[in-house]
């Protein structure tokens, strides 16, 4: 039979390279939010310029304590998509200008297409029981008492943080926001939907 772990660490590190493209690339320039922890993370970021790789790890850690004590397969499947996500964001941060030399696509543009590419790098590692934690890791939690599609589960955090984000952010970072989580909603759920 196939060892799956060394491809669960591939999926695991391009998943996280999706994230933190669509994060530094897409999302940060026009000061988007996207939901769930990174959302957080990001209005953090925008108030008080902190790390968002590390503000990440630390949102995480509550929903991290709750996976340990109840779903431990869960905690140790999203711990390292956590750690590789939160570390290439803080990677790839530096290198934005040089990305954004050569591509600009507009603030609607880069919502739709940096939450496509966020949803997707979640969607395939959720896809090989792997996660970034924080929302995702409570939404697989969800998912295990209620039938629902990961990617609606998400779609539904995710809105209530924006919902939250939007106290704080104008109301066109707000629209920006909404078309961020739709399109990483779709993509997560394109890549979570399950055949028979």
């Amino acid at each position: 039979m196939l060892n799956m772990r060394p491809l669960r660490y591939l999926i695991i590190l391009l998943g996280s390279l999706l994230v933190a493209a669509g994060t530094n690339f897409f999302l940060v320039p026009y000061k988007i939010l996207d939901g769930g922890i990174i959302g957080i993370a990001l209005i953090i970021n925008y108030l008080f310029d902190a790390k968002i790789g590390v503000a990440i790890i630390l949102c995480s850690f509550p929903i991290f304590l709750l996976a340990w004590l109840k779903e431990r397969d869960i905690f140790y499947n999203s711990v390292l998509g956590l750690l590789t996500s939160s570390f290439l964001i803080e990677l790839l941060g530096p290198i934005q200008f040089h990305f954004l030399y050569y591509f600009e696509f507009g603030s609607i543009s880069s919502a739709i297409l940096g939450g496509f590419l966020m949803g997707t790098g979640l969607g395939i590692m959720l896809r090989f029981k792997a996660s970034t934690g924080g929302t995702d890791l409570l939404a697989q939690y969800i998912k295990r008492y209620v039938p629902l599609n990961l990617g609606f589960i998400i779609f539904l955090t995710d809105f209530m943080i924006i919902g939250a984000g939007g106290l704080l952010i104008s109301k066109e970072t707000f629209f920006h926001s909404i078309l961020t989580i739709v399109s990483g909603g779709v993509a997560t759920g394109l890549c979570t939907l399950e055949t028979k």
